[in-house]
């Protein structure tokens, strides 16, 4: 009777899962439904397969490796085909050629702007403006739509917290609950929201990565294994992708890395137990590029093996590796079952169906718009405008900047006068010509009244083949070394320095030294610009270091002694205008970081939202003999979370609670008046941290809760206020229930992770 019952049960709950990731268009149903019924096996297997076509001339489609697949049926999709003249034949021999007339899905990795290139998605994040990312994404969906692009491989919210991982500089930094807002925003800029949702032409489809874990690779290299607890995953790094789901994103990538010993493309847990069943989610999941064949040498089968084994585990579509193909061979074999393949086929054909290609295969091929949406003056504006918001101002002693428009500025430095390297890595459809060098942006901005000159200053590296790895995919920095020593470029510069008034120091990463398969063991500047550096220093005028990365680096000296760091990551197509535009003050600088500087590399992983021990440091002290600390650097980072300088001054006042305990059902108001002390009108990011003070497992020293960024003019006061209620307090127990514990919990408002008000109430 008891295993009856339990059989009942189990029945139950797989109809309620099969219910739950039924869609709820029955028209679509019916379509898809109708085109299945038509379709051969080899079809259907067909639009599980997402090769890379390379690249096809225009009126050359027919002629291509990839026409006869497609002319077959066997072609669900291709990706990082630029031009929609290009993408318009393609999709023509689908649509006319084949048996069937299923047209196919273009992607592309469209990452942070099209042709029209934001900052780096650190960048952007940095703004901790949520309007301005949407907007970013929203361009960035008008852009590629216009050139035939209706699927992109974004956002990526993967957390980390070691910067020695290149894609670092992909992600949106260390926190889950800011990670999942900008999740939000970048879904509903490029899908728009809800039921208009793909309604228009410039809506695309937007593709949450990599699912899951990847930013927590061992040894922050890149691909590398992953291996935490359940209640850490849900706690600290899953939130993002749930977020994402929550906004409606219509696909999934799967990650390289493993969990829990099973690669993520071949892990049911992850793909449906978590992503499907717990999570709700209704649309497909494609792989990263060879993500199926590469689980060869993860070791755990050869490619018939660990196909079949990512389909059932949930995955729908294979990049690159057409592993896929095998799967009627393991039907026939009873390896997989038919209604496994059924399952991915429909939701590819969903996909298509959404995007509106089955109505209109040519929706996204409209020659005419690419003339008139893309590299416009309108994103243009839009993207400097977001550029000068995401940078950091992270040392400014005796009031440096803003610079004055007037007298000689020298702009020293290898990172000076590249084009190619100002759109930062990632951005495969940027015209590399076309971006403003910073001495050309600095020059643009300052006016005739200033006189701009200019030294190269050093190499990037000193190293040549490292200099080669860091400047890959054109992006390269023309070394010198066969025309000029070392020694004559140093001299070149400090020669050009001594003319000017004031030092403008472009230097750090170049594009290529961040992104994927780009880790870093030492995090410091490089060696020879470092060298210049210090050079420019000695000569006693004002130096401004212009900070160029994709990740936190390790900045100990530099804070010591240059006295102004603005750091701008890598801006876009329209950083060097907005860089003068901050320099000199036209711009007051309004971003925070998204993740802990170190001190030095030994302090990785450091992170502000981490535990206690039983033996924690107290607070501002560096060594005690048997306390959780090191011996030769105090726990503090460098820079906190959160942190960001601006040309004036605010301050706080105390918290102020609403009521000092809410019950079960209740809520309260937290809130702080923020004061603009200073001559200078500005945006400040007001932060919310909350700290549980004792829980059934640890919790954190504190987790960002809310923010909010406000513009206070000189002078003026604002209040800002924070709701709190029992849902915020949530977390994952033991047992991995979402829940809220009675107790006490510290409210925490300021403009950093450090620097804070703080406040108690009581959850009864």
């Amino acid at each position: 009777m008891k295993r009856l019952l339990v059989l009942a049960l189990s029945l139950c709950t797989l109809g309620l899962t099969a219910q739950k990731n039924v869609s709820k268009d029955p028209k679509m149903d019916k379509f898809v439904s109708d085109l299945m019924g038509k379709m051969t096996l080899e079809e259907k297997i067909g639009q599980l397969n997402l090769p890379s076509s390379g690249d096809i001339t225009t009126g050359q489609a027919k002629s291509s490796n990839i026409a006869e697949k497609i002319k077959k049926g066997e072609v669900g999709g291709l990706f990082n085909i630029k031009g929609v003249e290009k993408i318009r034949d393609v999709q023509r021999i689908a649509v006319e050629e084949s048996r069937l007339k299923i047209p196919l899905i273009f992607g592309m990795d469209v990452i942070h702007g099209y042709e029209t290139v934001f900052p780096i998605p650190l960048g952007l994040a940095a703004t901790w403006n949520m309007a301005a990312i949407e907007q970013s994404a929203r361009i960035a969906a008008i852009e590629a739509s216009a050139d035939g692009i209706s699927w992109t491989f974004s956002p990526m919210v993967d957390i980390s917290r070691d910067p020695r991982w290149g894609r670092f500089s992909e992600g949106s930094g260390e926190d889950p609950y800011l990670g999942g807002q900008i999740a939000k925003a970048m879904i509903h800029g490029y899908q728009g929201v809800g039921d208009k949702a793909y309604a228009l032409n410039s809506n695309i489809m937007a593709c949450v990565k990599h699912y899951a874990l990847y930013g927590a690779g061992e040894a922050g290299r890149d691909y590398n294994t992953v291996d935490m607890s359940r209640i850490r995953m849900f706690n600290e790094y899953l939130y993002p992708y749930q977020a994402a789901v929550d906004a409606g994103v219509g696909s999934v990538m799967a990650s390289f890395n493993e969990v829990d010993g099973v690669p993520a493309t071949a892990n049911k847990w992850l793909m449906t137990d978590v992503l499907r069943d717990k999570w709700g989610f209704k649309g497909f999941v494609v792989t990263d590029y060879t993500g199926i064949s590469e689980m060869i040498d993860h070791g755990i089968g050869d490619l018939q093996t660990v196909s079949a084994r990512a389909l059932k585990a949930g995955i729908d579509m294979d990049m690159v590796s057409e592993g896929l193909a095998t799967v009627g061979k393991s039907l026939r074999e009873g390896k997989v079952t038919q209604a496994e393949i059924d399952q991915a086929c429909r939701r590819v054909l969903e996909a298509k169906y959404k995007l509106g290609l089955f109505a209109d295969p040519y929706k996204y091929c409209d020659v005419n718009r690419a003339k008139t949406e893309i590299y416009t003056p309108e994103h243009r504006a839009v993207a400097r405008k977001i550029a000068s918001e995401s940078f950091v101002l992270l040392k400014n002693a005796n009031n440096t900047l803003p610079l004055k428009k007037q007298g000689t500025i020298a702009v020293v430095g290898p990172l000076a006068d590249t084009r190619s390297n100002m759109p930062g890595t990632w951005s495969v459809a940027v015209n590399l010509d076309t971006a403003r060098t910073v001495v050309e942006g600095v020059q643009a901005v300052a006016g005739a009244n200033v006189k701009v000159v200019y030294a190269k200053g050093s190499h990037l590296i000193s190293d040549p083949v490292y200099e080669e790895h860091a400047t890959m995919f054109g992006r390269t920095l023309h070394r010198d070394k066969e025309t000029r020593s070392d020694e004559e470029m140093l001299k070149e510069a400090l020669d050009v320095a001594k003319s000017a008034d004031v030092i403008v120091a472009a230097l750090g990463e170049s594009s290529e030294m961040s992104g994927e398969s780009s880790s870093r063991t030492n995090l410091d500047i490089p060696d020879v610009q470092k060298t210049l550096l210090k050079e420019l220093l000695k000569t006693g005028k004002p130096v401004v270091l212009v900070l160029f990365t994709g990740r936190p680096l390790t900045l100990t000296w530099e804070n010591e002694n240059v006295p102004a760091i603005l750091n701008v990551w890598f801006g876009g197509t329209e950083a060097a205008e907005a860089i003068g535009d901050v320099l000199f003050g036209d711009v007051n600088p309004s971003g925070k970081l998204i993740a802990t500087f170190p001190k030095n590399v030994g302090q990785i992983p450091l992170f502000y939202n981490h535990k206690n021990t039983g033996r924690p440091l107290q607070e501002g002290k560096w060594f005690e003999k048997f306390r959780s600390n090191y011996l030769d650097v105090d726990n503090d980072p460098l820079y906190p979370f959160g942190y960001g300088l601006s040309y004036t001054t605010f301050e706080y006042s105390d918290v102020k609670l609403s009521s000092a305990s809410i019950d079960g059902k209740g809520e309260l108001t937290a809130s702080v008046t923020v004061t603009n002390k200073g001559k200078a009108d500005g945006a400040e990011v007001v932060q919310l941290y909350i700290r549980d003070l004792v829980g059934s497992v640890t919790r954190p020293v504190k987790e960002l809760k809310g923010f909010e960024k406000v513009f206070i003019r000189a002078g003026e006061s604002k209040t800002v206020s924070f709701r709190i209620t029992p849902e915020l307090l949530k977390f994952y127990n033991y047992n991995l229930d979402y829940v809220f514990e009675p107790g006490d919990f510290d409210v925490m408002i300021g403009g950093n992770s450090h620097d804070v008000k703080s406040a108690r109430f009581t959850l009864n």
